[in-house]
């Protein structure tokens, strides 16, 4: 076999279809972010705000917990065979939203949906670190994540314009069925495993990429000890529970003002938009500047955000906190990556993504039962206020503990992969 080359430049080809293959992913979650509280509201008629966002709890736990068995896996059985795992997963999820009896049918669907994007997300990452080796990694997570979630705006607006002309239920749905069928083909066919790029990685650098530590060690390194990773995981989680609650409680709140099921499209659709198309810019800034600087300011750009949001009663006023929202999270969402990345050991490194992926998303459940239950103890926009409070404080935890984790030397005569992980003595 040829030795693999690192780079984005020498690998186009499969990244590109990486990229492409990630925007089906997001546009899984995009198809229902502007209606399933609708539909909760009017077909199933819940009226406790813990109840309605409980399809978001229930999407959070399974996509954190797949998360962090998906990083494990993919270092021990490759990461294509957990990608097309993950789309066999997806494929009953659009009928399931589409014919759901009842709640409970859906919350099983959205259980199935976070299975399905822990192991497809989370190995579309992996795949794109692998593919980019360290120089141009804030890049690589940039344009990852611009198409996931310039795909959930896209797939939202078109849910939310389909649900307006022709109803709620099922049409919105059709386009899941669209968005499974190319994702798996694409995988299936098209995808080429990538796990040899990380053996080069590690043999440029003279490391063993066989001396991974165990998977309590990596666990305890990427939440607790190590004060870089754990100081990413918690924005991470953090992040995720502003949009968790920005999932659940903004369509509430933009129907409470008036807002038409089309214009809350829009709305549902403009943070995810300026949220990916911004991580075109972020990613490779973060190349550049560092990723420190932009994790703790990005976290102060969504609180200010969530703040617009909560004070406005116009349409206006909720798109400029949404696009607020939308640059801060950019800042923020590929270079939390990025730095992972810059830590990790290549022999450990996506079991310690699993990790971060983990806390993460566990942010959705936490957002929405936080939310939920504060809303309805204290309303709307208490909890909106509370989850701003709380996202001002991760950045404030990011400047006083995280060190800056990006190297400039890619020689292999300096790393931040501690020897007792893997890295040879010199």
């Amino acid at each position: 076999m040829n030795t693999p080359a690192l780079g984005l430049r020498a690998n186009l080809g499969q990244f590109s279809l990486l990229v492409v293959v990630n925007a089906f992913v997001g546009a899984m979650v995009g198809m229902e972010r502007t209606i399933l509280p609708a539909i909760a509201e009017g077909e199933f008629h819940l009226v406790a705000r813990t109840a309605i966002l409980s399809f978001i709890v229930a999407f959070g736990v399974t996509k954190a917990v797949t998360n962090y068995v998906a990083g494990r896996l993919s270092d021990r059985v490759g990461r294509k065979a957990v990608l097309v795992g993950g789309w066999l997963v997806a494929a009953p999820v659009p009928f399931m939203l589409m014919w759901a009896p009842s709640w409970s049918f859906v919350l099983l669907a959205n259980v199935l949906l976070g299975v399905s994007q822990g192991l497809t997300w989370s190995t579309t990452v992996i795949m794109k670190i692998d593919l980019a080796g360290p120089e141009r990694r804030g890049l690589a997570m940039g344009l990852n994540e611009f198409a996931g979630y310039f795909a959930v705006a896209v797939a939202a607006l078109a849910s939310g314009y389909i649900a307006a002309n022709y109803g709620l239920r099922p049409e919105p749905f059709y386009l899941g069925v669209g968005f499974v069928a190319v994702g798996l083909a694409l995988s299936l066919v098209f995808v080429k495993e990538t796990h040899h790029h990380v053996r080069q990685e590690a043999k440029l650098h003279g490391l063993d990429v066989d001396g991974r530590p165990s998977q309590r060690e990596v666990f305890l390194r990427t939440s607790l000890t190590d004060p870089s990773l754990s100081s990413v995981s918690q924005a991470g989680l953090v992040n995720n529970l502003n949009d968790g609650m920005a999932w659940g409680l903004f369509p509430l709140v933009f129907a409470a003002a008036g807002m038409s099921i089309a214009q809350i499209g829009w709305l549902a659709a403009a943070y995810p938009a300026v949220w990916g198309a911004s991580q075109l810019v972020t990613g490779a800034l973060s190349d550049r500047i560092g990723r420190k600087r932009l994790i703790v300011g990005g976290m102060w750009v969504q609180a200010i955000g969530i703040a617009v949001t909560a004070t406005s009663t116009t349409f206006t006023g909720f798109a400029l906190g949404a696009v607020l929202l939308g640059v801060g999270t950019a800042m923020v969402y590929p270079t939390l990556l990025a730095a992972i990345g810059d830590i990790a050991h290549p022999s450990w490194r996506a079991s310690s993504v699993g990790v971060y992926r983990l806390w993460r998303d566990l942010g959705y459940a936490v957002g929405a039962l936080l939310a939920g239950a504060v809303a309805d103890l204290l309303g709307v926009a208490a909890a909106i206020w509370v989850v701003a409070a709380l996202t001002f404080a991760s950045g404030l935890i990011v400047a006083l503990r995280m060190t800056e984790t990006l190297r400039r030397e890619f020689s292999g005569i300096r790393s931040t992969w501690p020897l007792e992980f893997g890295e040879k003595k010199r």
